[in-house]
């Protein structure tokens, strides 16, 4: 080989290497949505910094994304399986039980972590307020990767990058905190009556909390909204509204007003029931209405029409 031939296998070398030295690794927590996600989220009218909402069923090992439409209502995204979560269907007490947080939680933008050693994570905010006037114990409660858990919700590493990406978009576009409601089960009128007693011990002792998580629940599926949640005389008021200062979790409630709830109906809901009834036409559409249990105001709601199937749903939810 003469002299310029392997001069110019060497530049070439040079230049080859050059390239590979230039070549960079996205880190996993900068990492754009992959492709079909994006697609989905186009096919289903949505943008990536649109904010987001997240539900957490245990018992069926569920994760939901729900995305905030230009319409003002949340959309499910996508629902993804979880891996791992450990403990039994209930609450988390104390330190050590092993136990996955159940109940409301609020994730900023700093309880994201990019540099977890469960790959991505964001801490889900526990002990919240209501868990702290509970004297309940605990910290780095999370969702993550590596699909293992010890009182966590794990998912794979692929799936946690999505999540991750997701609630990252959200906080670039603007969205200042999102929501995580943690349930035990999909919280069905027939699920609540499938655990209501303990098999060999009686009845649940977590069903009274239960109930309260339930009401959020209810809201949220008739609503596509999320719930305004406050904390006082130890318990979750849910739906309420109020004026004066911060609450103190464990001090008297003040007197709160019960927000408004409007069904959404441009949509069928995901209950099987709203599924099978009709959208109303407009000069039917029925008034706001106040759900079971503690949503229900002192006194009772106007009768809706008797030929209005909504109005029909509406009773039953109502009692």
């Amino acid at each position: 080989m003469s002299k310029n031939m392997a001069l110019g296998v060497t530049l070439a070398g040079a230049v080859a290497l050059g390239a590979c030295a230039k070549v960079e690794i996205t880190p996993p927590h900068k990492a754009p949505l992959p492709t079909q996600a994006r697609m989905l989220l186009g096919k289903k009218g949505m943008t990536e910094q649109q904010p987001i909402f997240i539900r957490i069923f245990k018992a069926e090992s569920e994760l939901e994304i729900w995305k905030q439409r230009e319409d003002g209502y949340f959309h499910l995204f996508k629902s993804y399986p979880i891996c791992h979560w450990s403990g039994e269907l209930g609450p988390k007490r104390r330190q050590g039980d092993k136990q996955a947080p159940e109940g409301f939680y609020t994730v900023n933008k700093y309880q994201l972590n990019p540099n977890s050693k469960f790959h991505l994570s964001f801490d889900l905010g526990y002990p919240n307020a209501f868990d702290q006037a509970h004297d309940r114990n605990g910290d780095f409660l999370m969702v993550h990767g590596k699909c293992k858990s010890a009182g966590c919700y794990a998912m794979t590493d692929a799936i946690m990058e999505e999540i991750y990406a997701l609630a990252r978009e959200a906080f670039a576009g603007g969205q200042e905190k999102f929501h995580v409601h943690a349930f035990p089960f999909r919280m069905t009128d027939e699920n609540m009556a499938r655990y209501v007693n303990v098999k060999g011990q009686g009845r649940n002792p977590n069903l009274p909390f239960w109930q309260t998580l339930k009401q959020a629940y209810d809201y949220f599926e008739i609503t596509r909204k999320a719930p305004n949640i406050e904390v006082c005389d130890r318990r979750y008021n849910v739906n309420v509204e109020w004026e004066g200062d911060r609450l103190d979790p464990r001090g008297a409630c003040p007197r709160f007003r019960s927000g408004p709830i409007e069904p959404y109906t441009a949509v069928a809901s995901f209950s099987q029931a709203v599924q099978t009834v009709p959208a109303p036409r407009p000069a039917e559409r029925p008034p706001a209405f106040q759900p079971s249990m503690n949503l229900l105001p002192r006194s009772s709601p106007a009768p809706a029409r008797t030929d209005d199937p909504i109005g029909r749903l509406i009773r039953q939810l109502a009692h």
